[in-house]
């Protein structure tokens, strides 16, 4: 707009003239508040599962590792990176990376609302719907010998 057209336009005076229009305060949080993300807590790393590049072990700290005498509870991360390798493989700590805790749903982060639900399950939970449903179908199918 030129400003021949601005000085025609009337200017706009947000004090309320009357006690009624003023905007009333309200006890609750703005709503452009309320609807930000929540933020992340901090998460605890000494719950974390990781898992080796080189051949796929995953140290998990509830089970801690028998072979290596590590005991269940011990956080990767308080393990002795100078002495510590993989079981398997025998990689070094740095070839070891985050993968979450047990209960983190598998997958990216922006898929997990795709897939009617499916991909916000757990690995755990995922084998159970798909081991499950393999039983389901050879149970359905060993009972056609039942019909004559």
């Amino acid at each position: 707009m030129s400003s021949d057209t601005q000085a025609d336009l009337p200017s706009a005076d947000l004090t309320p003239e009357t006690p009624e229009q003023a905007p009333v305060e309200s006890a609750e949080p703005d709503a452009a508040v309320a609807l930000q993300a929540p933020e992340p807590e901090a998460e605890d790393l000494d719950s974390h599962r990781f898992e080796c590049r080189s051949c796929g072990f995953v140290y998990d700290p509830g089970e801690g590792v028998r072979k290596l005498g590590i005991e269940p509870g011990t956080p990767f991360l308080e393990l002795d990176a100078a002495t510590f390798r993989c079981p398997v493989c025998r990689s070094r700590v740095g070839a070891f990376k985050d993968i979450g805790p047990r209960n983190k749903p598998s997958g990216f982060e922006e898929n997990l609302n795709f897939g009617l639900g499916v991909n916000r399950l757990t690995p755990g939970q995922k084998n159970v719907l798909i081991f499950g449903g393999f039983a389901l179908a050879i149970a359905f199918f060993l009972s056609l010998y039942s019909l004559r």
